[in-house]
């Protein structure tokens, strides 16, 4: 029989910003229980590491659970304070320690005292708070602000973050001693598309949330539907899994969840190559665009990019390499305007090797593969730049950094 851990239940809240189900049916939720428990009957503190909506909480709260600590379970989200804010909710105050301190509060390290505090979204910390957090992990006391008096502290620690912690202490955007005091026990929760054997037990759960409420006691899926649920690559995770078959008890009829029901569609991908991306492509010489923050690199663009990759590979998809390329240059050809030199500049290539792929997938013939006539100048808008290997024709070498001919095109 299958293993599941749910949120308690809140009146008047039918959907949830978190997972609200994690159910251990598939061999790799199997491996993961066996792994969460024997964490959690030490007082080692804990990271966990996995995608939005995977039920990172949940995981958490289970932790908790097994590790018989009589104490509170104290949930917090640390990207929901602001950093005036999250001082005092996470470290109390006295009496006149800010503008409005009108009387003195425990913060959640007491509040938790004796049981779990949870901190999600762990990398939103600032890095002044970071030292703090740092420092009570060390002395295992606190102190609130406005005070000088240290609380003594028996509270387990376990934190959560969506995003490469590792990576973040490469670029020093968060504390290298503070992740490794964090990591002593860390558990990775492998996103909905990794443990597809809890798909479908985890959609009749929801079926059974939702259903008697919506006067539906008999709801079941027809195998287009089911076959459509595995299929699916499930960029939101459970969230979006319990989100569609609540909305798919809604609309069907004579209790069988049809597959259009569903309302699955391949996940965007317009942010991938879409106008923002070739905006930043064309910043003129001498102007540079800020530097992206890595935390939130891989937050929306990658892994949805990456979520059809995987789902085009578990089905099989014959020729795989050139589908995939093709349908890259012609977007990339239509979001520029057919404007070769954006499209080359969005790809990070020379206009020799766009004319290359463009010939390749024939979007162009052999005669617009070569130097632009006095009728094609149009193509070069005012703020194009045309570097000396644009002006190369179709039969002359690469340069070296271009794209290499994949075998069987022609030179």
């Amino acid at each position: 029989m299958s293993t599941i851990l749910t949120l308690p239940e809140v009146p008047g809240h039918a959907l949830s910003i978190r997972a609200k189900a994690f159910l251990f049916h598939d061999p790799a939720s199997l491996a993961l229980l066996h792994h969460l428990e024997r964490v959690a009957r030490s007082d080692a503190t804990v990271l966990i590491i996995g995608e939005t909506g995977t039920g990172k909480e949940l995981i958490a709260r289970h932790v908790h659970k097994q590790s018989g600590r009589a104490g509170p379970f104290v949930a917090v989200n640390c990207g929901a304070f602001s950093d005036t804010l999250i001082d005092a909710e996470l470290f109390g105050n006295e009496v006149g320690a800010y503008t409005g301190a009108v009387r003195a509060r425990p913060g959640w390290f007491e509040t938790a005292n004796g049981g779990t505090l949870f901190l999600d979204e762990i990398g939103d910390l600032s890095p002044s708070l970071q030292v703090k957090l740092l420092r009570v992990l060390q002395e295992r006391q606190v102190v609130r602000l406005g005070s000088t008096r240290p609380l003594p502290l028996d509270v387990r620690l376990v934190a959560a973050t969506n995003v490469d912690l590792a990576e973040a202490v490469r670029a020093q955007h968060f504390r290298a001693d503070l992740f490794y005091r964090l990591s002593v026990a860390s558990i990775a929760v492998p996103p909905l598309r990794e443990r597809r054997g809890d798909i479908l037990p985890l959609a009749a759960h929801f079926v059974g949330v939702y259903g008697p409420r919506l006067n539906s006691r008999s709801v079941r899926f027809s195998p287009a539907a089911e076959d459509a649920l595995l299929s699916y690559p499930w960029p939101g995770n459970i969230r979006e899994l319990e989100n569609t078959v609540h909305h798919a008890l809604i609309v069907c009829r004579d209790e069988v969840i049809h597959d259009a029901d569903l309302r699955l569609a391949a996940p965007m991908l317009d942010r991938v190559a879409g106008p923002a991306t070739l905006e930043r492509a064309d910043v003129p010489p001498g102007r540079h665009e800020p530097a992206r923050d890595p935390r939130f690199l891989h937050d929306e663009d990658y892994p949805r990019l990456r979520s059809v990759l995987q789902a085009l590979l578990a089905r099989g998809e014959p020729d795989l390499l050139r589908r995939v390329e093709a349908e890259l240059v012609r977007t990339v050809y239509a979001c520029s305007k057919e404007n070769q030199v954006r499209a080359a500049k969005a790809l990070g290539i020379t206009r020799n090797s766009m004319r290359t792929l463009l010939k390749r997938h024939q979007l162009i013939d052999d005669a617009a593969a070569g130097l632009p006539s006095h009728g094609d100048r149009g193509d070069v808008h005012p703020g194009d730049s045309l570097r000396l290997d644009d002006a190369v024709p179709m039969g002359d070498s690469l340069h070296r950094g271009d794209v290499e001919p994949l075998s069987g095109l022609a030179s």
